[in-house]
């Protein structure tokens, strides 16, 4: 199914801010504490990072309550999680964001032994708390519960548990909630086990609208096949190429099947070619926030239908050599997708 992804790949919300704007987009990824943030981007180096050290320690003897937090969270922000760990640990029972950032790395095992069963209890500790200076972070930790119990990390397993704290962290599409909720809400109504294609279709809808990449890629992928919604080919485009424009690899590589499909073949082989050539994951799922295995499968669709294009001279100069080479890179991208793509070229639909 196109729109089926893999929930066994989502990731802890990083730290909110306490007032979020309407992200326009996900680089923007808006969620991580700005002041330290920007600490962190100040006071790149070594030496640097020890000034910051000593003025926010300064600060902390001056009496600035927020300086405490900002120098575990100058440490988080430079990946010594061991430091950032000790400062958030000092704090955790006066400042919630530090049991937030606490309970994250406790979960994913930043800095300390994993310890998912605490993670889970921290997190639980802020969305049970009536204190308003936690209200902020509510949204992100029922989004975070709601990963542990698909994964039965921390608790027990359970899709239903997993669906009622996502909900809870949607808010019903409030931009200010969290949109990692709402996408993967529109994910967990796509797979087998949980289908509602209707639900998948509100979800995806108001994601994208609070700023989603990986949910405009999806909806173009639903109005594309009718699914959840009535077929639309105009909206499909417009939501593929948007999507594609915004960095997103796998709404790219169906925008290039698409092309190829209505014989568009220059510009089908063009925009495969663009997507064939990506190779670090991990840095494009950083910059779009989209999930690596889809990020693969959008990369395994450009080289398949490049190396098709290769191997007939459809929109490029035929070349079995490079052919072979990028059917090659599609397997090894994603087996089941280039097995899928194999056989159409057998059953010659492609």
């Amino acid at each position: 199914d196109d729109v089926s992804m893999n929930l066994k790949k989502l990731t802890c919300e990083p730290l909110p801010q306490k007032k979020r704007r309407k992200c326009t987009t996900l680089q923007e990824r808006g969620i991580k504490n700005n002041a330290g943030r920007s600490l962190a981007s100040s006071f790149k180096h070594v030496t640097e990072v020890r000034k910051a050290d000593i003025f926010l320690r300064k600060k902390i003897r001056d009496g600035d309550l927020q300086a405490n937090f900002l120098l575990g969270q100058l440490y988080f922000e430079e990946g010594c999680y061991e430091t950032a760990l000790e400062e958030f640990n000092n704090i955790k029972d006066c400042d919630f964001q530090a049991l937030y950032q606490l309970g994250v790395m406790y979960y994913d095992g930043l800095g300390t032994k994993e310890d998912p069963a605490l993670g889970v209890e921290y997190m639980n500790r802020i969305i049970n708390t009536d204190d308003p200076k936690a209200s902020h972070l509510k949204f992100a930790a029922y989004y975070n519960l709601g990963i542990a119990s698909l994964e039965g990390f921390g608790m027990p397993q359970s899709d239903s548990e997993a669906e009622r704290l996502w909900i809870l962290a949607a808010d019903d599409g409030n931009p200010k909630a969290s949109v990692k909720a709402q996408t993967t809400l529109g994910m967990f109504y796509c797979r087998p086990e949980t289908k509602n294609l209707q639900k998948a279709f509100f979800w995806h809808s108001e994601a994208c609208g609070n700023g989603s990449l990986e949910s405009q890629g999806a909806l173009g992928l639903l109005y594309l096949n009718g699914q959840g919604i009535r077929k639309d080919i105009q909206s499909a485009c417009e939501c593929l190429k948007e999507a594609s424009s915004r960095g997103n690899v796998y709404a790219q590589g169906h925008l290039a099947a698409y092309l190829y499909s209505r014989k568009l073949y220059n510009s089908a082989a063009e925009l495969a070619y663009r997507v064939a050539q990506y190779d670090n994951i991990p840095f494009i799922a950083k910059e779009t926030d989209c999930l690596p295995s889809y990020i693969a499968k959008g990369i395994a669709l450009g080289a398949f239908y490049y190396a098709r294009c290769l191997q007939l001279g459809l929109g490029t100069k035929p070349n079995q050599t490079e052919a072979r080479k990028y059917f090659c890179k599609a397997i090894n991208m994603d087996r089941d997708i280039a097995s899928d793509l194999h056989f159409q070229v057998i059953m010659e639909r492609i």
